[in-house]
């Protein structure tokens, strides 16, 4: 691959099976057992978290969406889609899915199922140390720069996010998860952000991120529960906002839950 064609600091990591650069900047692969899985760098930032009051109103939410300052002092690499289920097949040997197409995100995984996962992909990429992204790292990849609730704007069509628009004047819902990849990508190409599974984060839950600016955060120290984001394809458009958070138990695989991988 050309060299003059990247980003003139940009040295893959020697876990990369191929690299790029786009449109959408500086991207990398994984390959395991012929199945490729898609990087994108998230560049250093600063963003507000959460959302304002008017944006939550009439949502019942587990915890508050207290919007602050958040500044991610390292970029990090983020998977362009959930963990396909091929993926989980092929590290796991098996295959919790409700919905059982290959193509479709894994789910009703726990925390700890995830962590195992990421034990042993780590140990069978050489160098790899994949891990889940923490609340505020999912977060800004999320809003990839935008304010509004959504990075798609204020507001989100099914042709957009795979949400329980059944409720909506001409709304529908699909009733399960779609092929990753199979939905228009945010603007730093990241694919089903918003819907289709909850994706699990490292941070154990806090009630409150409080409105003070923070550096780096990681979440509270310890803790049963862990946070998930992004909302499922069984929720109201207003669960599936940029700020939308939730909890679980780290033992919990019930319902549409998920995860993508970070580096």
């Amino acid at each position: 691959m050309p060299r003059q064609s990247l980003a003139p600091d940009f040295f893959p990591p020697p876990w990369a099976s191929s690299w790029g650069e786009d449109g959408q900047g500086l991207w990398l692969t994984i390959s395991l057992q012929g199945i490729r899985l898609l990087f994108r760098w998230i560049r250093p930032g600063t963003f507000l978290m959460g959302a304002p009051q008017e944006e939550s109103d009439g949502y019942f939410l587990p915890g508050k969406e207290s919007q602050h300052e958040v500044t991610l002092s390292n970029g990090f690499w983020l998977a362009e889609t959930a963990v396909p289920q091929r993926l989980w097949q092929a590290v796991m040997k098996s295959n919790p899915s409700g919905f059982g197409w290959p193509q479709h995100p894994v789910e009703r995984v726990s925390w700890l199922d995830a962590q195992q996962f990421l034990l042993r992909l780590n140990n069978l990429i050489p160098s790899l140390s994949a891990r889940l992204p923490t609340e505020a790292e999912w977060e800004y990849a999320c809003r990839a720069g935008s304010s509004c609730p959504f990075s798609f704007g204020e507001e989100i069509t099914p042709e957009q996010v795979n949400y329980n628009a059944a409720e909506e004047e001409g709304g529908r819902c699909r009733r399960r998860t779609v092929t990753v990849r199979s939905l228009p990508a945010n603007p730093w190409g990241l694919y089903e952000m918003h819907g289709n599974v909850w994706e699990w984060c490292h941070d154990s839950w806090q009630d409150d991120l409080g409105t003070e600016p923070v550096t780096d955060p990681q979440g509270a120290a310890a803790g049963e529960l862990r946070v998930v984001k992004g909302g499922s394809w069984a929720c109201a458009a207003g669960y599936v906002r940029s700020a939308t958070r939730d909890r679980h138990y780290a033992d919990y695989s019930g319902g549409s839950i998920s995860f993508r991988l970070a580096v």
